[in-house]
């Protein structure tokens, strides 16, 4: 593998500076990547709109082809930080616009590129601000297959649409998780319970414990809360609180059958026997332990 600097006129920053992330990973078959630390780019679906797509300049690598914003990481920065940095810079996605779903990697050990895929949580108009892009437009998913498209993403593109269609909801047994280590969470339960939403918001969870593709899944989290726990405040956007009335498991079970109505696919958290066999039967794709969730949220 060498690493060859980019000629005048390829892909660089839009503004300032070179980056050392700027630069050609040359494979010794001759095969060139753009990224000297990997690359990244964003797959923004908007289900009213399709998904975003950024129609690549005649001079650029693979040019008149559509594909997604993206480009080299930075050293040190992560694929999700780097896709959402790249789509900022070359289409004008706004701050907290996207929230990623699920990242897919493409590794082929001398280079790396990660697509991640997220959900377009507010509405907005892509603006070209890099030289590198002829247009951008919002494409319905069943049209994208009539453009030109980047090899890569071309390649990638029938998994990554079977995968828009699945939405896994993460719903948490909130008294099992929080019963589970003896920190003394019995003298304030609402502070145990707010502690624990607060370190399911960044939720990341590996697809093989989910037996889907792709490296990783962001899902979205419905806790169930009962008793003095039910006085915890529900501002989260990630994060649904779901106050139960009387028996929590009975909250539990009625939270399963609504998303599961709902096509989402559904992972119950709890380590409770009988809750179990219940959730199961309610529909529940997958049943995790306390231990579990406790292994992905402590590390």
């Amino acid at each position: 593998m060498t690493v060859v600097p980019p000629a005048a006129g390829e892909p660089r920053r839009p503004e300032g500076p070179r980056d050392p992330g700027d630069a050609w990973v040359v494979a010794e078959s001759g095969e060139r990547y753009w990224g000297r630390f990997g690359a990244a780019g964003l797959l923004a679906y908007d289900p009213a709109r399709g998904i975003l797509l950024q129609h690549r300049v005649a001079w650029s690598h693979f040019g008149g082809t559509w594909g997604l914003p993206g480009g080299a990481l930075h050293e040190g920065e992560s694929a999700i930080v780097g896709a959402i940095r790249e789509a900022q810079e070359e289409a004008g996605v706004p701050d907290g616009a996207v929230r990623p779903r699920f990242t897919s990697v493409l590794d082929l050990g001398i280079w790396s590129y990660t697509t991640v895929v997220a959900d377009v949580r507010v509405p907005f108009e892509p603006v070209i601000s890099d030289p590198e892009s002829a247009a951008l437009e919002w494409v319905p998913l069943d049209q994208v297959d009539e453009r030109p498209l980047h090899p890569g993403f071309g390649a990638s593109w029938p998994a990554l649409r079977t995968l828009l269609e699945v939405r896994p909801v993460v719903v948490v047994d909130a008294a099992n998780v929080v019963g589970s280590v003896p920190d003394g969470w019995w003298k304030d339960r609402a502070g145990a319970a707010r502690r624990l939403r607060a370190r399911l918001e960044g939720l990341t969870v590996p697809a093989a414990d989910l037996e889907l593709e792709g490296s990783a899944w962001f899902p979205e989290v419905s806790m169930v809360v009962e008793g003095q726990a039910r006085g915890i405040d529900s501002d989260s956007s990630v994060v649904s609180v779901i106050r139960a009335d009387a028996a929590g498991d009975d909250a539990i079970v009625a939270e399963v059958e609504r998303l599961v109505a709902a096509k989402h696919t559904v992972v119950a958290v709890t380590s409770d026997r009988g809750l179990r066999e219940r959730v199961e039967h309610a529909g529940a794709e997958h049943v995790r332990s306390a231990g579990w969730l406790r292994d992905l949220i402590d590390h």
